[in-house]
């Protein structure tokens, strides 16, 4: 029965999303990169607060090969500040619309838990809604990116803001994160999301060990039936236990990624955009 499972994976190798009518094909895996507007992130915090300087860096994410740049205007480290709807817009200001106007290209996705800034960054030109809580934090979450027919990138977390980091989960990883993902699917189709991504929510909740099960058994995340999107970037629970920080782990970032690739993931969420370019090379190269 597994080799069956196994074999439907390999047939669902290839998939697609539809970005304001441009179908993305995803048999090339693609490089999401991180544009952080926030004074408090974890490892970029404050870098690219203003618009000169966040625009200098989205065109070099462009030019080392982010096919995605990921806009995010509120930082979702443990402790962070926490921003109500109204300050995430005044934070973004008029960025997503001039990044268009620049890279027409590349896509534009919104970091967001927040249903009121997704209705304005759909007017603002994004592509995708990349929303951490899985409709949790904002009822109102799903009606909304149903409305804008947006792809919409699901993230396996905690049910609450206040959880978000908490070690909750006792039964099997992998079981806990296909449930969930059950459940939000239905829900999401029922509101008429039909282009969704699975992110199995790396460092959010889950200790050392379920971290690693995870990219273990990464594919069998949704069954092979959706892109999985995978963000371990600077992530705790690979440089915390090496004694490192999140800047010094570069090397063992690539090694992952490169299993996650092997594994079936068709986009990866980094701040290292130009060293994960070129392990997504290594990895067409080898023919796995």
């Amino acid at each position: 029965m597994k080799e069956a499972f196994e074999n439907s994976l390999d047939a669902q190798t290839f998939f697609s999303i539809n970005c304001r009518g441009n179908l993305v094909r995803l048999d090339s895996p693609k490089i999401m990169g991180i544009l952080n507007l926030t004074p408090d992130s974890f490892s970029d915090g404050g870098k690219f607060v203003d618009e000169k300087s966040a625009l200098v860096h989205a065109e070099k994410m462009v030019k080392e090969g982010a096919a995605i740049i990921d806009i995010g205007a509120q930082s979702t480290r443990p402790h962070a500040e926490y921003l109500n709807a109204k300050e995430e817009i005044l934070r973004i200001g008029n960025l997503i619309s001039k990044i268009k106007l620049e890279f027409p290209e590349t896509l534009i996705s919104l970091d967001t838990f927040y249903a009121e800034v997704v209705k304005f960054g759909f007017e603002e030109g994004i592509d995708i809604v990349n929303d951490i809580s899985g409709g949790n934090y904002d009822h109102k979450m799903f009606e909304t990116v149903g409305e804008t027919k947006l792809p919409y990138i699901l993230m396996h977390v905690n049910p609450t803001y206040e959880s978000m980091h908490e070690k909750l989960i006792e039964e099997d990883i992998l079981l806990n994160i296909n449930k969930y993902f059950s459940g939000k699917v239905l829900e999401l189709k029922r509101f008429g999301v039909n282009d969704i991504i699975l992110d199995p929510g790396f460092g959010f909740g889950k200790t050392v060990a379920q971290n690693h099960q995870t990219m273990d058994e990464l594919e069998f995340v949704g069954f092979g039936k959706m892109p999985l999107l995978v963000g371990i970037s600077r992530k705790s629970f690979i440089y915390k236990p090496l004694g490192k920080s999140p800047l010094e782990i570069i090397e063992e970032t690539q090694r992952l990624h490169f299993k996650a690739l092997q594994k079936g993931a068709k986009i990866l969420r980094v701040h290292d955009v130009a060293e994960t370019f070129r392990t997504i090379r290594d990895f067409e190269d080898s023919g796995l």
